[in-house]
C-alpha cells in the first residue's frame, strides 16, 4: 500500500512550550486510523499541521508525495460540529454544496456536476430527504451527516474528521461509524475520538497522541498503554442492561 501521508520529526509550538515533539506518523492507502489522546494533548494541532493549516516548527510533512497546501485538494475535512455556528439561515444541500468550493469554478455558480456529487453525497449519509431543511432544524446527529457529507462532496481520497460522535448519542454514534466503514472501503480514514474502546471496534490502527506519538495495532491496546496516554489510572466498567 502507498503512504498517503507522511510526517517526519514533526515538532511545533504556539511561541511557548512544545505542543508536539518529534512526531513520525505514515498513514497508508485504505487505512481507518484512530486519533486519541486526552485535551490538550496535541490532536487538532496536528490535524491543522496535516492539512497545512499551520506549518510545524521543525520537521516534514507530506499529502500524496506533496507539501500540504498542495495535497490537501484530495482531503475531505469535518469538524467538530460544536464549532460550527447553526444559526445562518442555509439548508442542508447548500451546505453540501460548499464542500465543492475550491474543486469546480470560482465564477458562474455551481455547474451539474457539483449538484451530481452532492446529491450522491448526501444519498451516501442519508440526508438527502432532508435537504431543503435548514440546519437550525436538525439534531446532532443529522447535522454530523450532513457535514460528513460536505466534506465528501469534495470527492476526496483520504477523509479527516475531527471528533465526528461528540456530544451524540450511543445510537447516533454506531450509525455515523458504520457508515465510515463503508466509506473506509474506497478512502483512506482518519478519524479523532475520546472513545477508545468503541473506536477500536471499527478502526485497523491506533494512533496514541500525547505531545509525542505511539501507533498500535487495535489488538496490541492494553490498560498500561491507556494509563501511559492520559497519566491516571483506568479501570474497565462492564455495562450491562
Amino acid at each position: 500500500m502507498k503512504t498517503v501521508i507522511k510526517l517526519e520529526k514533526v515538532s511545533f509550538s504556539y511561541g511557548g512550550p512544545m505542543v508536539l515533539r518529534d512526531i513520525d506518523l505514515e498513514v497508508k492507502e485504505g487505512e481507518f486510523l484512530g486519533l486519541v489522546g486526552p485535551n490538550a494533548g496535541g490532536k487538532s494541532t496536528l490535524l491543522k499541521i496535516i492539512l497545512g493549516l499551520l506549518r510545524p516548527t521543525s520537521g516534514h510533512v507530506t499529502l500524496f508525495g506533496k507539501p500540504p497546501r498542495t495535497g490537501r485538494v484530495k482531503v475531505g475535512y469535518c469538524p467538530q460540529y460544536t464549532q460550527f455556528s447553526r444559526n445562518y439561515p442555509i439548508t442542508v444541500e447548500e451546505v453540501v454544496l460548499l464542500g465543492r468550493l475550491g474543486r469546480t469554478r470560482i465564477l458562474g455558480g455551481y455547474t451539474r456536476h457539483d449538484h451530481e456529487v452532492a446529491h450522491l453525497s448526501m444519498e451516501s449519509t442519508e440526508v438527502l430527504s432532508i435537504k431543503r431543511e435548514n440546519i437550525s432544524d436538525l439534531s446532532g446527529g443529522q447535522l454530523q451527516r450532513v457535514l460528513i457529507a460536505r466534506a465528501l462532496a469534495c470527492e476526496p481520497e483520504v477523509l479527516i474528521l475531527d471528533e465526528p460522535t461528540a456530544n451524540i448519542d450511543q445510537r447516533v454514534e454506531v450509525d455515523i461509524f458504520e457508515l465510515l466503514k463503508k466509506f473506509n472501503q474506497r478512502m483512506t480514514i482518519i478519524v479523532v475520538s475520546h472513545d477508545i474502546g468503541f473506536i477500536s471496534e471499527y478502526v485497523t490502527r491506533v494512533a496514541c497522541l500525547n505531545r509525542t506519538l505511539v501507533c498500535h495495532e487495535t489488538s496490541e491496546l492494553t490498560g498500561d498503554s491507556i494509563e501511559k496516554l492520559y497519566g491516571a489510572h483506568v479501570s474497565m466498567i462492564e455495562h450491562t442492561h
